[in-house]
């Protein structure tokens, strides 16, 4: 009788080892590695990414329980962001690219490995040849455009500088993102009663030469999501203050850090939509059918502070919608 207890003892703990072993073995399978590649360090970017965590944890895929993520910046270097998307499509089951280059990287070192890709703050998905015109890409890549509210900024700069002619933009000629949205600046200026005056850099080392030539020519400056120039922001906001230009910046970020105002979009809101998009892809829909999505709303950021400085008051009729961001 002993021995027959032994044994079903032994058997006992034996099965329960194997089902606590098979537990353990089918969580580790349950567990996606998730990787984001972000092109350049500056705070737009930041909180797409953290929105980007935030959407895919309120659809129930959260790090630590289901998720690992592995994260890498480029810091706005091409060979690197390259190198990064190449090591992301062999140890990946999503990729997450941040800005127009990493996607187009992730893009080109995850499709014919068959992994997803799903960008976010790309301005213009069918210039960078990522999506096509119904906005599918007929690849295994979708995601969320940072398009500019380009019209409604002109209609913000004419309404506090009613006396001003010339916009300076400081653009990178690498960044697709940044000469199509130039290319709707030069489109709907006129309609203002704008000249744009651009200036072409680079790498960010250009900058400096570049605004030395181009603030004498100008009122002020506006801002793309140019993921060089907004790396240079704290410069750029130097050298413009000692010409005596205002600032116009993209999102509120900028505005935080120094622009004057901003007619823009909320980046970790983006984020968020981009999560909820991967988490769709991740519950099986096909990347390539889902048609990429730009954030509905837009937002007047003003830094009140920066507009004392320069003398310059928000009309009325603006006031009622305005958000007021302190200073950094």
């Amino acid at each position: 009788m002993k021995h027959l207890l032994k044994k079903l003892t032994a058997l006992f703990l034996a099965t329960l080892m194997t089902l606590s072993l098979g537990a353990a073995w089918a969580g580790a399978e349950e567990q996606l590695t998730i990787g984001i590649i972000q092109f350049a360090e500056h705070s737009s970017l930041d909180n797409c990414r953290e929105g980007f965590i935030a959407g895919l944890a309120e659809e129930g895929y959260v790090a630590g329980e289901n998720v690992n993520f592995i994260e890498q910046n480029a810091q706005a270097d091409m060979a690197t962001v390259n190198q990064i998307a190449a090591s992301m499509a062999d140890q990946c089951d999503l990729v997450c690219a941040i800005a127009t280059p990493a996607a187009m990287a992730a893009f080109n070192a995850c499709e014919e490995k068959g992994i997803p890709v799903i960008y976010t703050a790309v301005s213009d998905p069918v210039a960078a040849m990522l999506a096509q015109e119904d906005g599918t890409s007929g690849g295994n890549i979708t995601g969320t455009s940072d398009q500019l509210p380009v019209e409604a900024q002109l209609k913000l700069i004419r309404a506090m500088m009613p006396d001003a002619t010339k916009i300076g933009i400081l653009y990178t000629t690498s960044e697709t993102n940044s000469e199509s949205t130039l290319a709707t600046y030069n489109a709907l200026a006129a309609g203002y009663g704008f000249e744009i005056v651009s200036k072409g850099v680079s790498t960010g080392a250009d900058i400096p030469l570049a605004l030395e030539a181009l603030l004498p020519q100008v009122d002020c400056l506006t801002n793309l999501t140019d993921n060089t120039v907004v790396s240079y922001l704290t410069m750029v906001l130097e050298m413009a203050g000692e010409a005596g230009k205002p600032v116009f910046g993209s999102e509120v970020e900028q505005v935080r850090n120094g622009c004057i105002a901003s007619e823009g979009i909320e980046y970790v809101e983006l984020g968020k939509q981009t999560g909820r998009m991967a988490a769709r892809v991740l519950q099986g829909e096909s990347a390539g059918e889902i048609p990429f999505e730009i954030i509905a709303d837009s937002y007047l950021y003003v830094n009140e502070g920066v507009m004392a400085t320069f003398g310059l008051t928000l009309p009325e009729d603006l006031q009622a919608r305005a958000i007021v961001v302190d200073a950094e």
